[in-house]
């Protein structure tokens, strides 16, 4: 993947934060994480950059690894049922 292709990195709220903010141990962290995202400007780019990637940890566009599966699921099969 190129620089440009990442460019809406710069622009994440979470470069203020350590990146230990978004890869939590809990639920509180996750909820934590999850406001941080909230109000960020590229939450969109950077959860699909998350899901086109498979990320398996942390909290990506304000989704947790649970909820980045279930978006997943529920993506394949409306593509099965689209067919």
């Amino acid at each position: 993947m190129d620089e440009v292709q990442l460019e809406w990195m710069n622009e994440g709220h979470c470069r203020w934060y350590p990146p230990a903010a978004f890869f939590p141990s809990d639920g509180v962290g996750v909820d934590a994480a999850r406001q941080i995202c909230a109000e960020c400007p590229v939450r969109a780019e950077c959860l699909e950059y998350a899901l086109d990637n498979r990320i398996d940890h942390g909290v990506w566009g304000g989704c947790s690894e649970r909820e980045r599966r279930r978006i997943l699921k529920r993506r394949r099969q409306e593509a099965a049922a689209a067919v």
